[in-house]
């Protein structure tokens, strides 16, 4: 969907009910490029329910403005916590298998922070992987 008339009209036809969330204070986005010999790691996931189809994803981008690499996996029945953290796990093994030694890893879940600090905040799952 590209949220546009057409797609709305065609979910009006069909009786689907949407709602739509209220902004409650825009927030200003900016992208930052690594410092000079960094790569910088974007992760992302995607997943709706509890479990469902899962997907993650990331992309390498280096201090030259450069694109390294990047990947994306299909994880079968997972939740979006689980698929957060598997996104994680699969850029570091591989900025480990290119030999990469200074990376910045950004990824938007708050609840991944606190798991790094202290194990038992990380699923079991993934903890036996």
């Amino acid at each position: 969907m590209k949220n546009n008339m057409l797609d709305f009209n065609v979910i009006k036809f069909f009786g689907i009910n949407t709602r739509t969330g209220k902004v409650l204070r825009p927030l200003p986005v900016r992208w930052e490029f690594p410092s000079l010999g960094w790569v910088k790691i974007n992760t992302n996931r995607a997943a709706r329910g509890y479990p469902c189809l899962a997907t993650c994803g990331g992309i390498f981008c280096g201090s030259m403005r450069e694109f390294i690499g990047g990947f994306s996996a299909f994880l079968d029945f997972q939740t979006g916590l689980v698929a957060e953290f598997y996104g994680v796990i699969y850029v570091m093994e591989e900025a480990q298998r290119m030999g990469l030694t200074s990376v910045w890893l950004e990824c938007y879940s708050a609840l991944l922070c606190p798991a790094f600090i202290v194990m038992t905040n990380v699923p079991w799952m993934i903890q036996n992987r």
